[in-house]
């Protein structure tokens, strides 16, 4: 954003009138959603702080109380936000928690995005004033307190019901606890030329379909299912068939044109009984699963979900990723290689997706929380050489080239058995059609997401692939 501002400012935008557009279009929102009351506006030391002055100057001119709480001299402001400060023709008080008495609505400009360092003890305790008294909280690019790259609150932090950022959104907006935190995010154009990005060259995006879409491998009418791939999905022994099950039938619903489960000799009358549409071939072990793979025709393979944490599971991975095949790795397909994780990412030579949660992912790469999970993913698919998709309610889809997404359309009713194994299924589907791996796995996330929150409360695994064909029956139309 330092950048972008920058750049801005070189094609002849002034930066006062950037900061002029930002705190007009936090009044603007302000206008939009609250009806007039006493409005207190904390103002900080730096450009969030002249944010918060211009804010604070529109809303007095429509008729609003509006009262001006500067933490620090006026005299130590520097640049746009001392000619902001300037042009408040009232007086400020001092930003102490007694400022707020009698506020309706709090205007939270203390620190922007930029933050990395804890709030010191002045800075917190109005923070924590704010929650204590329960008062409505707009913030100005981020709430007070939460940093910019990571979502981490650093000491504490306002739960803010809105947060006007500007240009485009932070990962803080998307990474909890910050996206917690921010509550309804209003993202303003200030002036900032949308060429900007080009001279940036940004590799994080928030995951959504323009991001995957145009590479999105949809039938043509020449095709036939030997054209649109063959998945090939690792089964469990006879205890475990139910993982498999649900990611196979997730890659066919992905649109794989064929998929067979490789089914262990005790298990193949379960899995054969249980399964119609998606095919079940014996496979006896690592001999057996390469003797599957060694058909051209089946080029994409899942090896972990109810495998087992065993000796079995562990040849698997390595015979799959010798056969050079695209590959996703889940569940224990990871957890095999937790006393050895070089191994496996020696292992790795073409098109690969892990797809580990919070406590596989530790075990593979360590948990270097202080790194913030958009870097630790990103450190890890360098790491591994591999697309890495760590899974939660920010889920984060890494390539080893820095590419990053960020998704955000998760809802919570995916916290259930088995969801793990259909998202595993829908990013097998997608590689089998040939999609690159970062834009299918990025694609299998949110098609996860927004099938789960098109189900809602009470949705359960076998549920997902099902829905699957309303949410690109959508996507086919835009």
């Amino acid at each position: 954003m330092y950048a972008a501002d920058r750049a801005a400012i070189a094609a002849g935008t002034p930066g006062l009138a950037l900061m002029e557009n930002a705190g007009r279009a936090v009044a603007d929102a302000i206008r939009q959603r609250y009806a007039p009351c006493p409005v207190v506006v904390l103002a900080g030391p730096g450009n969030n702080g002249g944010d918060g002055f211009v804010a604070a100057r529109h809303l007095a001119a429509w008729g609003w109380p509006v009262t001006v709480a500067l933490l620090g001299d006026q005299a130590a402001l520097r640049g746009d936000a001392a000619a902001m400060a300037a042009r408040w023709t009232s007086a400020t008080v001092p930003a102490e928690p007694a400022a707020l008495e009698g506020a309706g609505l709090v205007v939270d400009a203390l620190f922007g995005a930029g933050l990395s360092r804890p709030l010191d003890e002045a800075a917190r305790a109005l923070v924590e004033a704010i929650t204590a008294r329960g008062l409505g909280c707009v913030a100005v690019d981020v709430p007070s307190g939460v940093e910019g790259d990571t979502g981490r609150v650093l000491g504490a932090a306002p739960r803010a019901d809105l947060t006007v950022t500007f240009f485009r959104r932070k990962p803080a907006h998307l990474l909890f606890p910050g996206r917690r935190l921010a509550g309804e995010v209003v993202v303003a154009e200030i002036g900032i030329p949308t060429s900007v990005l080009l001279e940036l060259g940004p590799l994080a995006y928030a995951n959504a379909p323009a991001l995957w879409l145009p590479s999105f491998p949809w039938p043509g009418s020449e095709d036939h299912k030997y054209s649109r791939g063959h998945a090939v999905v690792q089964g469990g022994d006879a205890a475990s068939t139910g993982a498999a099950r649900l990611a196979a039938r997730a890659a066919l619903r992905a649109g794989a044109g064929l998929v067979t489960v490789a089914a262990p000799p005790s298990a193949l009358a379960i899995y054969a009984a249980a399964l119609t549409a998606v095919m079940v071939r014996p496979a006896d072990g690592p001999t057996g699963l390469a003797q599957l793979l060694a058909d051209h025709r089946r080029n994409a393979v899942l090896v972990g979900p109810g495998n087992g944490v065993n000796a079995t599971t562990r040849a698997a991975v390595v015979t799959a990723l010798g056969m050079e095949k695209a590959c996703v790795l889940d569940a224990d397909g990871l957890t095999v290689f937790a006393d050895e994780p070089a191994a496996l990412f020696g292992a790795i030579r073409g098109p690969c997706i892990l797809t580990p949660h919070e406590g596989e992912f530790a075990r593979l790469f360590g948990r270097g929380e202080d790194l913030g999970k958009l870097a630790r993913t990103r450190a890890a698919a360098r790491t591994a050489q591999a697309v890495v998709v760590l899974k939660g309610g920010d889920t984060v889809i890494a390539a080893p080239d820095g590419r990053a997404a960020i998704n955000d359309n998760a809802p919570p009713w995916l916290a259930t058995a088995g969801t793990g194994d259909v998202l595993a299924g829908f990013c097998l589907g997608l590689l089998a059609q040939g999609m690159e791996a970062f834009a299918a796995a990025a694609a299998a996330v949110w098609l996860h997401g927004e099938v789960a929150r098109l189900l809602g409360p009470g949705l359960i695994a076998d549920d997902l692939a099902e829905t699957l064909p309303r949410v690109l029956a959508g996507l086919y139309r835009l």
